[in-house]
């Protein structure tokens, strides 16, 4: 009869844990090199000490929790309460709103119309871009909140109403009337099911009442954060296609006919309640001229596509971060992963992507800052740049995301990890606010009906002529390209890609060090790498990539 082996170590070594990346806490997220001389050379170094405070809060693990939990225990419609009555109310996660409490506090709200300090806004995208960092589906109740006071400006008696509240650092949940409560939300319904971009199409209509009020029919398809207090609604009225503004809750106290018929079931963004909200002699009022919904509300949608830009290059950061983080810590064939040439290249490919996207976004909110103080050339390029960004920033993070995913092999694919939720959400910011092909056609729209929004561009780029031939000749290639206007349409993505790298790279030449500027150069307008993340040409300064991207050890 053989002994029974009964010495623990035997039954426990199988349990040892190594070569495991410790976990990703306790840094600060805001210590990026492109984040930082953006927000100090686009006018918000003032905002340099709140912006490290909460950098700090995102890379906590109670931060990380909360985006967790936010997300794996939905939003969840209450349509009627116990005895019956109507409600269309959306619970949400404990987690969700202590969320919602720090970045409103942070101001990521409506926070910079109400500040006259030269770079509010650029503050306001920093601090986006870092609270996106922890989780991006709260900040969508945010993006429309800071995009809706341009149009509600369009009817003054309601801006003087309700902006100092949206424009409040105070989160105030639940419906009440909106002018009884501290801080306010709003909200956008343009979309219906039949018409999707096509908003001149919408079949939702609006009567007017005769007593200052109009009357709204119809379904929305796609309704963002519907316990949000106002929302800015787009209806059929006898004058044409026209902007309302519809609260949830009226002035004597009544709910307003706001009908959830579902929440979507949506691939990522899982912590954001999105609805299809029905209008039945719904009460609005007239937000700017009638049969002017469009002009009143376009500038709404070009805020909301600035935050897609930030929104994107904050997931790619993320999604940076992490892959840095593992290879660092995690060894395969006798070293470190982050020391093998060819992973070099890989995340120093997805660095320089990131730093691109960073610079960027921070370059379009300093364009949207100076145009408040009456800059028309800033407003000009903002126009046109940030339908540019939108198109292709949103379009690279897909990519990104899967090959940093990728870089953390099975480690990667598991929930645990935080990847999956990065790459569900990647796709989002290219479809929402028009996908890619609008976006390229509003380039091409802008080119055709606003000269002065090219000559701006003309200018960015031409600023940064000299310093290396690559860019030089990109932006000659790009000027023969658009000299040719035969098949505009058709040639739309290639000519707003080429749009996004020229620009990028100019910015580059002119704010980032030499080697950095040099491997976009290279890489993007010279033709020197392939298709695919890590194809850096020999000779690129892996090392100097590497350092202004990775966070702290």
């Amino acid at each position: 009869m053989s002994e029974a082996v009964t010495d623990s170590s035997v039954s426990t070594a199988t349990h040892g844990v190594t070569n495991q990346p410790p976990p990703l806490v306790g840094h600060d997220v805001a210590d990026d090199a492109a984040l930082l001389a953006g927000v100090v050379r686009e006018g918000a170094s003032w905002f340099l000490p709140e912006l490290h405070e909460l950098g700090v809060w995102a890379s906590s693990a109670e931060a990380q929790t909360w985006a967790d939990e936010a997300n794996r225990y939905e939003p969840v419609l209450r349509t009627h309460d116990r005895y019956g009555h109507r409600v269309d109310e959306v619970e949400f996660h404990p987690s969700w709103h202590r969320l919602m409490e720090v970045s409103v506090g942070a101001g990521l709200g409506a926070t910079p119309w109400a500040d006259d300090r030269v770079g509010a806004h650029v503050a306001r995208a920093a601090g986006v871009f870092v609270a996106g960092q922890v989780e991006a589906g709260h900040l969508c109740p945010l993006v429309m909140t800071y995009a809706a006071v341009p149009a509600l400006r369009a009817a003054p008696d309601l801006a003087d109403v309700y902006e100092p509240l949206l424009a409040s650092r105070v989160y105030d949940f639940g419906l009440r009337v909106p002018t009884t409560k501290r801080g306010l939300l709003a909200g956008m319904g343009m979309t219906e099911k039949q018409g999707g971009s096509d908003v001149r199409s919408n079949t939702t209509v609006a009567r007017d009442a005769g007593d200052g009020t109009w009357r709204l029919r119809g379904h929305k398809w796609f309704t963002s954060a519907p316990m949000n207090d106002v929302f800015l609604v787009l209806a059929q009225a006898p004058g044409g296609l026209s902007c309302f503004l519809v609260p949830r809750v009226l002035p004597d106290g009544t709910r307003n006919t706001f009908r959830i018929q579902r929440l979507k079931d949506k691939l990522g963004n899982r912590s954001n309640a999105s609805s299809e909200p029905e209008f039945d002699d719904t009460v609005a009022w007239l937000v700017g001229p009638e049969g002017r919904g469009v002009r009143t509300i376009i500038e709404m949608v070009s805020l909301t596509r600035l935050d897609n830009v930030i929104g994107s290059a904050a997931g790619m950061r993320a999604a940076l971060v992490q892959a840095v983080h593992h290879t660092r810590h995690r060894a395969a064939f006798g070293r470190l992963l982050i020391d093998q040439p060819l992973m070099g290249n890989v995340l120093a490919d997805l660095a320089l992507e990131s730093e691109a996207a960073t610079t960027l976004a921070l370059r379009l909110a300093g364009a949207v800052d100076r145009a408040q103080f009456g800059n028309d050339q800033e407003k000009a390029f903002g126009r046109l740049a940030t339908a540019i960004g939108k198109y292709w920033v949103c379009k690279r993070q897909p990519a990104f995301v899967a090959e940093a995913l990728e870089c953390l092999g099975g480690n990667g694919y598991v929930e645990e990890s935080g990847m999956p939720r990065l790459y569900r959400e990647a796709p989002l910011n290219g479809i929402w606010e028009g996908s890619g092909n609008v976006n390229a056609l509003d380039v091409l729209r802008a080119l055709g009906r606003s000269p002065e929004a090219f000559a701006a561009y003309s200018e960015e780029v031409e600023g940064s002529l000299g310093a290396d031939s690559r860019l030089d000749a990109a932006w000659t290639s790009l000027q023969r390209e658009l000299a040719d206007t035969h098949e505009w349409e058709y040639r739309a993505r290639r000519l707003v890609e080429r749009f996004a790298l020229v620009l990028q790279g100019a910015l580059l030449v002119r704010h980032a060090p030499e080697d950095v500027a040099s491997a976009f150069c290279g890489s993007r307008l010279g033709g020197e790498s392939g298709y695919a993340f890590g194809t850096l040409p020999r000779g690129t300064a892996i090392d100097t990539l590497l350092d202004r991207a990775a966070p702290p050890h």
